[in-house]
């Protein structure tokens, strides 16, 4: 990974790993579609301006279409209603770890579908140091249970992370030749479209949010948690692939901890420290490559 790479990685980890404390904000007066539907319209309106100021070409086939489409509903409809229903009954923190899970089931399914992206010894061995940094953290005030959480809310945060997994090696598969800009309007268009029918039917009568920091929270998950974070990601994506792109979950409970230390006067503890230094670990193994030595001189 290039430092522009980093770079990238590392806000979006810092703008994702944030998005779950969000997420339990608005879901106390929304319910999961409806919350996923404003979000979305937040972000539509922000990649607007950049379609806007960027004028990317748009795909003219039928098949790329209907790629875009699906990973509308597999990497942003489906995941962002899993994710919002389980943290109705399981805490932001506890979401952000199970998401953690991401690059595991990417690795498996990207060393299946891509001929680029293979699972490796370096790699297998990566990603475990970094899930036990992700146990480790989860382990975090194991005994109460509002972390222990609701079976069912975290099975849904888990089936999010199997739909986000198979959407990155699908993306990585059928449209590398779009530009970030695209995948990240055209999905989240139809994903906006999906949801809000959705919401007419399950979520009917539909009401606008009443408190200041619903709409704070809606702000920031649209115009930063999904316009932004999905430039980026998308960029990541198809620079240094599934496998590391999706790394960035890893970051997640970090993030949600630490703000849980600064804004909810929660202790620093051993699982803190122990569990953040697995998951640097962790990605720092993934992305390690070995220098080549140098060839020797050619005789005269």
């Amino acid at each position: 990974m290039k430092l522009r790479d980093w770079g990238a990685f590392s806000l979006l980890g810092l703008i994702w790993g944030s998005s779950f404390l969000w997420i339990k904000v608005a879901v106390q007066e929304l319910g999961p579609f409806t919350l996923v539907g404003f979000r979305l319209l937040f972000g539509l309106l922000g990649l607007v301006v950049v379609v806007l100021a960027r004028r990317p070409t748009f795909p003219r086939d039928l098949k790329t279409w209907l790629a875009l489409a699906t990973l509308g509903i597999f990497n942003t409809a489906l995941p962002f209603v899993l994710i919002s229903w389980g943290e109705k009954s399981i805490d932001s923190a506890l979401a952000a770890i199970l998401n953690g899970t991401v690059p595991l089931f990417t690795l498996v399914i990207a060393h299946w579908f891509l001929h680029d992206d293979r699972m490796t010894l370096p790699r297998v061995f990566g990603l475990v140091i970094g899930f036990i940094g992700v146990v480790v953290l989860m382990s975090r005030g194991g005994d109460s249970p509002n972390a222990r959480g609701s079976v069912l809310g975290q099975a849904a945060v888990l089936g999010a992370a199997l739909s986000y997994a198979g959407a990155a090696v699908f993306a990585r598969r059928n449209l590398r030749q779009i530009v970030p800009v695209v995948q990240a309007f055209v999905p989240m268009l139809v994903a906006e479209t999906a949801i809000w029918a959705a919401a007419a039917v399950l979520e009917w009568p539909l009401h606008l949010p009443t408190r200041p920091i619903t709409w704070l929270a809606l702000l920031w998950l649209g115009l930063l948690g999904s316009c932004t974070a999905y430039l980026l990601y998308f960029y990541l994506l198809h620079s240094v692939g599934p496998t590391r792109a999706t790394l960035v979950t890893y970051v997640f409970p970090v993030v949600g901890l630490v703000l849980g230390v600064v804004f909810l006067d929660e202790l620093v503890d051993w699982h803190l420290a122990v569990g953040a230094a697995l998951v640097a670990a962790g990605i720092g193994v993934v992305n390690w490559k070995p220098r080549r030595a140098a060839a020797p001189a050619a005789a005269d």
